[in-house]
């Protein structure tokens, strides 16, 4: 059961916001860094390996917190002074914020209320990559299938967002995800035992993608 659960959280339908960003794809496609499918594959490899360096240490270190922990503020803490892109940083905050709302609903006797609360009470936004595996870790998922899962979504993402912004067909999109597949295991054992203290952007263009989509004239997404 547990397993049927994870597939549906993993469900594009699943009402977290993801839907209205391409985390840069958009602005890379209208400015010229993605013009051709092997470009495309190049961003979708940067974009996984630069989610793997950044993100995958805070995964790991606040799995074994909670939000009560004393370490748990200072890793919040430093995963907001990361998010220097202020499209970024907000989409982060819209889309932590309504995975909490949602999964509050589906488990509620995990009272991951707990966790809006703290945030709340420090001051601190409620980052996805935070607030995803504080939740799934308190309702019983293990590490291995949080690193999957959240890899995953971030390749259903962008390509969902290279579908909708007609850069490929839906047959060709979906056989890019498979073939993405391959490269998880490589992604997670690059990052395996490593905290929060290891973590670092690697793939800056993608940054610098995402300040130019407020400068697109005619946008499909908000990032």
């Amino acid at each position: 059961m547990q397993f049927a659960r994870l597939l549906h959280l993993v469900d594009s339908a699943i009402p977290t916001g993801s839907f209205a960003y391409s985390y840069g794809l958009e602005s890379s496609i209208t400015f010229g860094l993605v013009n051709t499918p092997f470009d495309l594959r190049n961003h979708l490899y940067a974009y996984l390996q630069q989610a793997g360096s950044a993100e995958l240490p805070f995964i790991n270190s606040t799995f074994h917190l909670t939000e009560k922990s004393p370490e748990f503020q200072i890793v919040a803490e430093e995963y907001d002074a990361q998010l220097l892109v202020p499209a970024l940083h907000k989409a982060s905050a819209a889309q932590g914020r309504n995975w909490l709302k949602l999964l509050a609903t589906f488990y509620p006797e995990a009272t991951l209320e707990t966790i809006t609360q703290w945030f709340t009470s420090q001051n601190i936004p409620p980052h996805f990559t935070l607030v995803f595996t504080l939740a799934l870790q308190r309702v019983g998922f293990e590490l291995k299938e949080l690193q999957a899962m959240y890899l995953h979504m971030l390749l259903r993402d962008q390509l969902s967002a290279a579908i909708r912004l007609g850069f490929l067909g839906p047959l060709e999109g979906h056989q890019l995800q498979h073939d993405f597949y391959a490269v998880f295991e490589h992604i997670v054992a690059a990052q395996a035992g490593k905290g929060y203290g290891g973590a670092g952007r690697s793939a800056f263009l993608l940054d610098a993608a995402q300040v130019l989509h407020e400068d697109i004239y005619s946008k499909l997404f908000q990032n």
